[in-house]
């Protein structure tokens, strides 16, 4: 018999000629490992940090955790309400809107907008009260996140470049209107590569109720490569295939990977320069490795019972229920290492108008007050979690929604109508300065009047926390190198730390 280790792991091999599939693994397990590892190296490299960049441009690597400048921000959680939350009723009070109910809109008297005609002025239902030492005014509408408004920077100024659903969705979340562009999850997956090898860059958390208006395109990688689009998770989609099917061991399981392994690697260094197929196959061994990283990060019962009343898990509403387990997955996503998580509130546009989001065109009421619940007590919980678990000093958390509503009511309704020209976004978190207001709309709250931003504006101060020079974070594509803020964008330093 052989006396080294690896003759007699060999020699017993050979014996079991019968398990072909064991022989075949155990003998290219080596090879594969190489193979792999060769696949792998950008992800591996991109999971070390990396110093900015101070001697230019040419001197960055996409990919592997340099930044331009020293980051504020290692990881974004954006929280995005469809259907056009109302800043007027929500968090940017205007006393005048108040004394003026029921009166024409000066100057717009016969005003057009989206669904057509628009009546009078029309206050908010709900009264506003100033909270936390800045003094902010938010509505009574969101008791838990007015907790909060002492570390949240407000942009009140905010503006879009369309009055329709799909496209001011897609255009909050990718800076273009059109389909076919990176979201900015996608963006850091491309800028910084994964932190954690075993789980993927960006995710997408959806709504219990559905996607939001134009689905995928808002979490899309556009044409940067495949691996960087968003990866869909949600508790009440529970990952399929994660169980070994019976009659199959793992000893089976774990050749059969091996080869699998080989044969892509070979199939891969026969067709350089092929980055989808690189990505498709770096997208299957990171699903192979999910299969044991998921079901732990899904483990919301491993929670104590203490966090799950805190975000509300066990609320008698379903909705409500769903959405806080959304935002519990998505702070165990962050603490493990996700660059960016998206997590949605409220769906696409339904048959009836704000049933399934905020799109409250003819009972603003009813609506708000069956959505804000759902919003409100879940979405602080994850901000007061995250602070309590010290992940908030590297974490950029964005509020956001496509565009804001109209201060008169639609003729003939007691609803809202769209509203691109002045709404509320805000930042809280890494580099963020709590407790301010930037920007305001006219007294009424119909336009950006003071400090206008653009989306362009907006993520262009998200990018410059993360350690980004926006104008530098460029894809070469059809000809130009293409950015997250187009040919547009300037920092809003008012809001930095």
């Amino acid at each position: 018999m052989p006396d080294h280790p690896d003759d007699r792991r060999a020699h017993a091999l050979i014996g079991r000629v019968v398990d072909r599939r064991g022989f075949l693994g155990q003998s290219f397990r080596g090879l594969a490992g190489i193979g792999l590892a060769g696949l792998l190296a950008d992800d591996l490299l991109a999971s070390t940090p990396r110093g900015p960049d101070e001697a230019g441009s040419a001197a960055w690597i996409p990919g592997r955790g340099m930044t331009h400048v020293p980051a504020r921000a290692k990881r974004v959680l954006q929280v995005f309400c469809p259907g056009a939350a109302s800043h007027l009723d929500l968090w940017e009070h205007k006393p005048e809107l108040d004394r003026r109910h029921g009166e024409p809109l000066p100057g717009e008297e016969d005003f057009l907008s989206f669904q057509g005609k628009n009546g009078n002025l029309m206050r908010s239902p709900w009264p506003f009260a100033r909270r936390g030492e800045s003094g902010k005014a938010i509505s009574s509408l969101l008791p838990h996140m007015a907790r909060h408004v002492d570390d949240i920077a407000f942009v009140h100024s905010m503006t879009s470049k369309t009055n329709t659903h799909g496209p001011g969705c897609v255009f909050m979340n990718t800076g273009h209107d059109t389909e076919g562009f990176p979201a900015t999850g996608s963006w850091l997956s491309y800028a910084l590569g994964r932190e954690n090898e075993d789980l993927p860059a960006y995710v997408s958390l959806p709504d219990i109720r559905g996607e939001p208006p134009n689905g995928k395109a808002n979490w899309s990688n556009g044409f940067l490569p495949a691996r960087h689009q968003a990866i869909v998770l949600a508790d009440h989609q529970p990952i399929r295939n994660l169980e070994r099917p019976e009659g199959i061991s793992a000893a089976e399981e774990d050749a059969t990977l091996d080869y699998l392994g080989l044969l892509n690697a070979r199939h891969a260094e026969a067709r350089p320069g092929d980055e989808e197929l690189q990505a498709r196959i770096a997208a299957y061994e990171l699903a192979g490795r999910m299969q044991v990283s998921a079901p732990e990060v899904s483990d919301l019962a491993s929670e104590p019972s203490s966090i799950h009343r805190l975000y509300g898990t066990d609320d008698p509403n379903p909705l409500k229920a769903a959405y806080a387990r959304n935002c519990l997955l998505a702070r165990r996503l962050l603490e493990r290492g996700v660059r960016c998580v998206n997590l949605y509130c409220a769906s696409r546009a339904s048959g009836v108008d704000g049933l399934l989001n905020w799109d409250a065109h003819r009972t603003l009421k009813p609506d708000y007050e069956r959505h804000a619940p759902i919003f409100d007590q879940p979405t602080a919980a994850l901000l007061s979690d995250l602070k309590a678990r010290g992940l908030m000093d590297e974490t950029l958390v964005l509020w956001t929604t496509e565009f804001g509503r109209m201060p008169t009511h639609q003729q003939g309704t007691t609803g809202r109508d769209h509203n691109p020209d002045g709404f509320t976004c805000w930042m809280m978190g890494a580099g963020v300065k709590g407790g301010t207001s930037f920007g305001a709309t006219d007294p009424f709250g119909r336009r950006a009047e003071v400090d206008p931003v653009t989306v362009w504006d907006f993520y262009a101060t998200v990018l410059q926390l993360l350690g980004f020079d926006h104008t530098r974070l460029t894809y070469y594509h059809n000809g130009l190198d293409r950015r997250l803020t187009d040919v547009h964008g300037n920092v809003l330093k008012a809001i930095l730390a």
